[in-house]
């Protein structure tokens, strides 16, 4: 890549990225571009600015990407009912796409000619970032240090950092021993003693929410309103989606609702062990699913059911931006028209309960799923001959002695 002359790096102003940042500009003799963005990740992302800056970079671009995140990427998502292999909902997965869409905004906006990203090359973010670039700029180039060089080690990123005057202490504040990622939506936990699948997770780990144990022993009830599968209101305020998840978060963690520990299949081929809090997604996963009950009909929910898990693995192994995920899309939005109403939840040590749906779109009719007498409205006999035409096949093959 001798003609690399601008990168856009994606950069968070910690080690590894600034590292990076340095060994671009000695490596490709190239001038860098930052961009960082705030996801809701709980950390000031201004300081980067000043650090991008003392390390000569000219331009520098820190955004406020929360709104956007939650309205474009993870509504639409939820809208799906999506969940990957049968528990995680997705909370890194969902925010590359949109990083990847920036980086590539932003080279062509400054006239890049490559884009660059931390991720190791044992990860599933290499995929998702490099995927996206590609479907959104085919001849981007893209540069992925770790599977270059041979800074594998903290230790070696250290001495880098301190050969070359990079401003980064070795000493302060003790560091955590597990790989995190954050943003609105949830915070991972890797490595350390999650490395032994046998031991349990340290219950001081964790920063979103309370053990179970801890949470108030009073449950909270909240009500959620519902427009075209989107949550809109919380108890009747009005919200951005963005808040909307913020406040979710804040009254899951409260109640000990969230969290997560499984072994994932990565799409590189090795399994890993992962922690995940994820308190406002787990409360919009079942309510969603609470409001679509008595607004979906049965055959387009089931439909949407069997297509979910092909549109999670598209979103977990890095297709945000492919023409099967748009396809699907447009199918799971088009479901979503009468999705509308309000749901009612209370959240008790880790629970999230259903207690109450109502839509003005609602399928449920009371007059016909009555167990007393419905007046006429459902003819109980219909099911005689109903369950004879679906046996048919069955008495079929009986009649000529055949065995399951």
């Amino acid at each position: 890549m001798a003609d690399v002359k601008k990168v856009v790096l994606a950069y968070s102003g910690g080690l590894d990225t600034s590292v990076i940042l340095k060994w671009l500009q000695d490596t490709y003799q190239c001038e860098v571009v930052t961009f960082t963005a705030d996801l809701g990740q709980g950390e000031e992302v201004e300081p980067a600015r000043a650090k991008a800056k003392a390390l000569g970079v000219k331009e520098v671009f820190i955004e406020d990407l929360r709104e956007e995140f939650v309205r474009d990427f993870v509504f639409p998502m939820f809208r799906a009912n999506t969940i990957y292999e049968g528990e995680y909902l997705l909370g890194t997965s969902i925010a590359r796409p949109l990083i990847a869409k920036r980086l590539i905004e932003i080279a062509n906006e400054t006239g890049a000619d490559a884009i660059s990203h931390g991720a190791t090359g044992k990860g599933n973010d290499q995929v998702r970032f490099e995927l996206g670039a590609y479907a959104l700029k085919p001849g981007v180039k893209v540069i992925a240090p770790w599977r270059e060089w041979d800074l594998l080690s903290r230790e070696k990123l250290m001495d880098y950092a301190e050969t070359h005057g990079i401003p980064i202490e070795r000493h302060g504040k003790k560091k955590s021993p597990y790989s995190m990622d954050a943003n609105l939506l949830h915070i991972s936990y890797e490595g350390g003693v999650l490395e032994d699948t046998w031991t349990e997770h340290e219950e001081d780990m964790w920063k979103w929410t309370k053990s179970p144990e801890n949470a108030p022993d009073k449950p909270t009830y909240i009500e959620l309103t519902y427009r075209k599968g989107d949550i809109v209101a919380i108890d009747g305020v009005e919200m951005t989606p963005a808040t909307v998840l913020a406040t979710l978060n804040r009254i899951g963690g409260e109640n000990g609702i969230g969290r997560l520990d499984i072994v994932e299949n990565r799409y590189v081929g090795m399994k890993s062990r992962g922690c995940y809090e994820t308190p406002g997604g787990t409360i919009m996963l079942r309510a969603h699913r609470a409001i679509e009950s008595i607004t979906l009909d049965r055959e387009v929910a089931h439909l949407k059911d069997e297509l979910m898990p092909r549109y999670a693995k598209l979103i977990y192994t890095g297709y945000w931006w492919s023409p099967e995920r748009e396809m699907l899309q447009s199918m799971i939005d088009a479901s979503q028209d009468f999705v509308n109403g309000v749901v009612r939840l209370k959240l008790y040590k880790g629970n999230v309960i259903v207690v109450g749906r109502k839509s003005d779109d609602s399928l449920f009719d009371a007059n016909i799923a009555t167990f007393e007498e419905d007046g006429g409205a459902y003819n109980q006999a219909d099911a005689g001959g109903f369950i004879k035409l679906n046996a048919l096949r069955m008495r079929i093959a009986a009649s000529k002695g055949r065995k399951l």
